[in-house]
C-alpha cells in the first residue's frame, strides 16, 4: 500500500527574484585618472606623468603610477581611494613619468603584482621584486578577469597597452603610445574582437602635423573607435582636432576625470 506523500510548500517567490536569478547583472567599470599633466579637479594636483585606476569587476589595477611618489599618493588621498586596495599594477613602459610613483605604493603598505615588459631594465625589476610579485607579460595574457595586455607593441620604445573587454566594446587604455596609437587600436582588435568603446590615455602626437593628425583621426573612424579621451602626452594641437571631430563622444579627461561605463554580466 503506498502511503501519500507530504505536501511540501512551495517556495515563496518574492518581488525581483526572477530578476535576480535571469537578468545580467550591472557591473560599472569606473576609470579615475589619478595622475596627469592636464587638470579636470582642482583639488588634484597635476603634473607631467599618466596613471589611471581602473575598478571592474570587484577588480582595482593602477595602469602606470605617474612620475612621483608624492603627488600620487596626495591625489589617491584626496579621491578617497585606499593605496593598500590596488591589488595590481601594470606599467605600460619603463618612462620614469610611467613608473616614479610605484616606491611610493610599496612604502605606503600597498603590495600589487607588478605587471611588465621583459624590456624593463634589470635593477628596476629586481628593486620591484623584492617588495612583491613581478610578471613579465606576453601579449594577450590575462591580468585578471576581463583585463588584458597587448603585450610588447615593439618600436624604438616597447610598451604595452591595457584592453578591458565588456559587453559594450573594448576599453583600451595607452600609456604614451610609443609604437603608434593607430597601431595599438589596431592590434587590439585583431587580438581581442569586437567593437572600440573608448580609447584614453596619452597618444604622443605633440610633434605631429595637422596634416598626420588628420590622417590618424581617419583610421580611428576606420577602426571604429566609438569614443576618444586623450591626454598626457597626446598634444593640445591633437586633443583639440579629436573634440572637434567627436564631438559629443570626445571625453575631456585630465587628473580627477572619472569615466564610468556600465557592464552586463549574465
Amino acid at each position: 500500500m503506498l502511503s501519500t506523500p507530504t505536501p511540501v510548500a512551495a517556495p515563496e517567490i518574492t518581488p525581483g527574484m526572477m530578476e535576480e536569478n535571469l537578468l545580467p547583472t550591472q557591473v560599472p567599470l569606473t576609470i579615475t585618472v589619478v595622475y596627469d599633466n592636464h587638470e579636470v579637479d582642482q583639488r588634484l594636483k597635476s603634473a607631467w606623468g599618466f596613471s589611471a585606476l581602473v575598478e571592474y569587476r570587484s577588480q582595482t589595477l593602477l595602469f602606470d603610477t605617474g612620475g612621483d611618489g608624492p603627488t600620487l599618493m596626495e591625489n589617491l588621498r584626496n579621491l578617497g581611494k585606499d593605496p593598500t586596495q590596488i591589488e595590481r599594477v601594470m606599467l605600460s613602459h619603463a618612462h620614469g613619468d610611467h613608473t616614479g610613483g610605484l616606491s611610493a605604493l610599496f612604502e605606503h603598505g600597498a603590495r600589487p603584482v607588478v605587471y611588465l615588459l621583459a624590456s624593463f631594465p634589470g635593477p628596476f625589476r629586481r628593486q620591484a621584486a623584492r617588495r612583491t610579485e613581478v610578471i613579465e607579460v606576453k601579449p594577450g595574457l590575462s591580468i585578471a578577469e576581463g583585463f588584458y595586455t597587448t603585450g610588447d607593441m615593439g618600436g624604438s620604445i616597447p610598451e604595452q597597452a591595457l584592453v578591458i573587454q565588456t559587453d559594450q566594446g573594448l576599453v583600451i587604455i595607452t600609456g604614451c603610445a610609443h609604437p603608434g596609437i593607430v597601431e595599438i587600436v589596431a592590434q587590439s582588435r585583431q587580438m581581442f574582437s569586437g567593437r572600440v568603446r573608448l580609447v584614453l590615455g596619452g597618444f604622443h602626437l605633440g610633434n605631429k602635423s595637422e596634416a598626420e593628425i588628420g590622417m590618424i583621426l581617419k583610421e580611428f573612424r576606420r577602426l571604429k573607435v566609438e569614443q576618444v579621451a586623450p591626454c598626457h602626452c597626446t598634444g593640445e594641437r591633437a586633443i583639440a582636432m579629436f573634440a572637434a571631430e567627436y564631438g559629443e563622444d570626445f571625453i575631456q579627461a585630465g587628473v580627477g576625470k572619472v569615466i564610468s561605463l556600465d557592464a552586463k554580466i549574465p
